[in-house]
């Protein structure tokens, strides 16, 4: 058998630790042998389904066991696994599936109404109900009722495991290929790392069709043979009660969910000092979170972490021995990655330079689905170039600066939207702050900020301005605040800047603006 094979690892957890648990869902708990034993028996439906090696089955689910049976059953044939952000507008995930040609979809009740909006567009694709019959549909339930499961099959280093789509926030979006090569590297890489065992248990409360909750909680727990809590959706609340009594050891969160709990209510009081590790990622975390984290959870290394979906998440992790001293760091590169940063003439910048992060290493993904001019681009050179601005400093460590195309260029000064960001968080009344550049006749472009309150918090774009002053150089200010009820965010919860700097430009222009209007 293939030591590649994800669905091998599966088996051998189960065949020497069966009863051990695997999955924690609700009230319910699945073993190791269990859950081998549906994967094995989904396998065979999906074979009966006429899905074979190289299929591709696109996966349209909630956070539930069965989203993480499917992904072992189809390693299992060496079919193709296909995650669907189901925040995703009809439109959206119809170019997704014709897109990669997928030739089945799972779904759910819940999801029915996407799923149906999509169905007359995808003539040639098969649909599968978890949890519930729906007209037309395939049943879940009979999949498991197809006969004993296949052998293993003997995939290849650089077989496809997953395509993922990117988020799209600039153009359609982009099938990134993950091979199983890629996806053991990383798994190697973060069980060296964060020392992860079988006795670790973690929560997976973010969406499992993000590389976070899937890559740095789940298929790193489950290489381990640790155990896996999982929500449906994120609550805050039902976080913090997993956290404080239900023995979790690690948990990864995005930036906007550590925001969420910090601000919640019942945070204060509660013993959160089991938690050993906390790995955030997905957009760059502002320092005001970070110091509040480490003093709500007084045990855990907050493992502030850069990484993207093309790299099966986590490439940098800042390590707890120096989480102070370099705090506002992403970190050093775990095992098996290369980091550097190149100029725009792509050559290696001196440290302490800003340039573009570029990666390389076997985690590193294949490339972009029936897209080669893409993947020869991203490839320049040799390295992945990662559209990400930051530096390295004298001992190695990376700290993010900004997407390329979010740096604002002020009077030929460069201002790093992430870094006013960071001053606006400081302040008591903000909830949520985005920075983007407007046009401006004297200066080329001036920063402009939009602010989210917090709940019955306020204050004034003066006095947001005035609390900049104190803290920045005065060409990095905001020129104006605007303030707005929530940020503009896609699907993957990534704040959309072309959002707001068209809605700059409406302002700018006279026109009407989408957004909250009020202006401070």
């Amino acid at each position: 058998m293939s030591p590649y094979n994800l669905a091998g690892v599966l088996s051998h957890h189960a065949e020497r630790f069966p009863e051990r648990p695997c999955l924690l869902w609700g009230e319910e708990t699945l073993t190791y042998a269990e859950l081998d034993r549906r994967a094995a028996r989904t396998a065979a439906g999906l074979r009966g389904l006429n899905v074979g090696r190289g299929d591709i089955v696109a996966v349209l689910l909630y956070n539930c066991p069965e989203f993480i049976e499917v992904m072992y059953a189809l390693s299992r044939i060496g079919a193709i696994f296909m995650p669907i952000n189901w925040r995703l507008a009809g439109e959206e995930v119809t170019y997704i599936v014709t897109h990669a040609g997928a030739k089945l979809m799972v779904s759910e009740p819940e999801l029915a109404s996407l799923a149906d909006a999509v169905r007359p567009h995808l003539p040639g694709v098969r649909f599968v109900s978890v949890g519930g019959a729906a007209t037309g549909w395939v049943p879940f339930a009979a999949l498991r009722d197809a006969g004993e499961g296949p052998p293993i099959e003997d995939v290849e280093a650089d077989d496809i495991h997953r395509l993922m789509y990117t988020s799209g926030t600039t153009a359609r979006p982009k099938g990134v290929m993950i091979t199983y090569a890629n996806l053991y590297w990383k798994n190697i890489a973060h069980v060296v790392e964060f020392g992860i065992t079988g006795a670790d248990k973690g929560l997976t409360c973010g969406p499992l069709y993000h590389v976070g909750a899937l890559d740095l909680t789940m298929t790193t727990l489950l290489y381990a043979g640790g155990a896996v809590e999982v929500h449906r959706m994120f609550d805050a609340e039902r976080v913090l009660d997993a956290l404080e009594g239900r023995g979790i050891s690690t948990v990864w969160l995005a930036p906007a969910m550590v925001n969420r709990l910090l601000a919640h209510p019942s945070l204060e009081g509660r013993d959160l000092s089991g938690v050993r590790l906390m790995i955030d990622g997905g957009e760059k975390m502002p320092l005001p979170l970070i110091q509040r984290i480490l003093a709500c959870f007084p045990n855990a290394w907050f493992a502030d972490a850069y990484g993207l979906t093309e790299t099966v998440s986590g490439d940098t992790f800042l390590d707890k021995r120096r989480s102070v001293e370099k705090l506002g760091s992403v970190g050093k590169p775990c095992l098996h990655v290369e980091v550097a940063i190149w100029d725009d003439h792509d050559r290696p910048a001196p440290a302490g330079a800003l340039g573009e992060i570029v990666l390389r290493g076997p985690k590193v993904f294949k490339g972009y689905w029936k897209d080669p001019e893409a993947t020869e681009a991203a490839f320049r050179g040799g390295w992945f170039h990662t559209g990400d601005v930051g530096y390295l400093d004298g001992d190695g460590y990376l700290y993010l600066v900004d997407r390329k195309k979010d740096l604002i260029v002020s009077g030929g000064e460069n201002v790093a939207s992430l870094e006013v960001e960071r001053v606006l968080y400081e302040h008591p009344a903000v909830l949520e702050a985005a920075v983007v550049g407007r046009p401006d006749a004297r200066w080329g472009e001036a920063p402009v900020a939009f602010v989210a309150l917090r709940e019955g918090a306020k204050t004034t774009g003066a006095e947001l301005r005035e609390f900049c002053l104190g803290r920045l150089a005065k060409f990095k200010v905001p020129k104006d605040v605007f303030f707005t009820g929530s940020l503009p965010r896609n699907p993957s919860g990534k704040v959309l800047k072309r959002v707001l700097r068209e809605d700059v430009r409406n302002r700018s222009e006279g026109r009407s603006s989408s957004r909250d209007p009020t202006h401070g």
